[in-house]
């Protein structure tokens, strides 16, 4: 069966995230799906849910997750036919247990910005303007990113995602932009995964659509070499 990528953005964001890239790899040939963006999340469940109705069940995926998405990966290898994974500037679940959805760090950070009722604002609204400067390659993309993000409740961060055991024996690579995830860059060097690293931002698949497009598809390559599960 033919390989389908899964582009999951992070919950915080949309499928805008992912458009440019996207676009680049269907021109290239690939099957692609990108969820569309979230109306309400409560929990991860509503995460879940989600995806499920966004990735049809008669495919094989590479899961392609972005920043937080990448949590996600173990639950969505016991719900959909995944043959591997590329985590691109993610987060990593651990190899069992449960994964929290906030580090206490970023958690008391969120619960600073959080109003009366527990709502977050937006992503884009937790950082200033020159925290967010170049992440965007004009004003027109950060309108459109901007406009599919949801509100989270704080409490969605205080949940913890299962992991479901085994899920780290299906091929894994890790695509990082820069350095803000240097630690689970490390962690899949350790696991002998495919690896690697574009300088720039945390959105770069904004602003460098080809060049991502490009290493994604030279990751899931080396995922095929390992034969893909």
């Amino acid at each position: 069966m033919r390989i389908t990528l899964a582009l999951l953005p992070s919950p915080l964001l949309g499928p805008a995230a992912w458009a440019a890239v996207g676009a680049v790899l269907v021109e290239r040939g690939w099957p692609v799906v990108i969820p569309p963006a979230f109306r309400r999340i409560r929990n991860f469940h509503d995460v879940l849910a989600h995806w499920d109705r966004a990735l049809p069940d008669s495919a094989r995926y590479v899961l392609v997750p972005h920043s937080n998405a990448g949590l996600y990966v173990p639950a969505l290898g016991e719900r959909r036919d995944v043959g591997g994974a590329v985590f691109v500037d993610a987060a990593l679940p651990p190899m069992t247990g449960s994964a929290p959805l906030a580090r206490p760090a970023m958690h008391g950070m969120l619960a600073r910005l959080a109003d009366a009722t527990g709502t977050l604002p937006p992503w884009s609204e937790w950082w200033s303007d020159a925290d967010l400067t170049g992440l965007f390659p004009d004003a027109a993309t950060r309108d459109a990113v901007a406009a599919e993000q949801v509100r989270l409740p704080l409490s969605y961060f205080d949940g913890r995602i299962p992991v479901a055991p085994g899920w780290s024996q299906r091929p894994s690579a890790y695509l990082a932009f820069g350095d803000t995830y240097a630690r689970e860059r490390r962690a899949a060097a350790h696991n002998g995964w495919p690896v690697r690293t574009l300088p720039g931002g945390h959105l770069l698949m904004l602003t460098e659509p080809e060049r991502v497009a490009s290493a994604v598809e030279e990751l899931v390559g080396s995922l095929r070499n390992t034969s893909l599960r």
